[in-house]
Parts: C-alpha cells; sequence; structure tokens
C-alpha cells in the first residue's frame, strides 16, 4: 500500500481520510498482533506508519491550500 507523495496529491481529500482510517484500522491490527506475539513481518508495521503520516501530511497540506483560496 505503500504510495508515493506524488500520488496521495492526486487523491481527492475524501479518498485520503478514507485511506487514513484504513491505516489506522491496519495499525491497530498490527498492535494486536505484536502484543500476541502473531506478528510475521515487524517491519509492515513501520512501513503503515510511515504510510499514515505521508497520507496525513497531504491532507494537511490540502486543507491549508483551501484556506489560503478561501481568503484570496
Amino acid at each position: 500500500m505503500a504510495t508515493t507523495a506524488k500520488e496521495l496529491h492526486e487523491l481527492s481529500l475524501e479518498d485520503l481520510n478514507r485511506r487514513a482510517d484504513e491505516l489506522r484500522a491496519t495499525l491497530f491490527q498490527d498492535q494486536l498482533k505484536l502484543k500476541t506475539g502473531a506478528l510475521d513481518n515487524p517491519s509492515e508495521r513501520t512501513t503503515h506508519k510511515r504510510d499514515l503520516a505521508r497520507v496525513l501530511t497531504v491532507i494537511t497540506q490540502k486543507n491549508k491550500n483551501a484556506k489560503k483560496e478561501k481568503k484570496s
């Protein structure tokens, strides 16, 4: 699911929010698997965290740009 920031900028806010929710759910599942010892690949958890951070960054950038356009 790792996507580049360029690909994320092309998505709408609704899609980005949906993807953020999916990544949060995935991280929750990863946390449960980690606690129970069923997590096969711990590096996937790191990848999911970074993907979530990337999505949240793009959401913030889009919101700031929308506020700037409203003021203009």
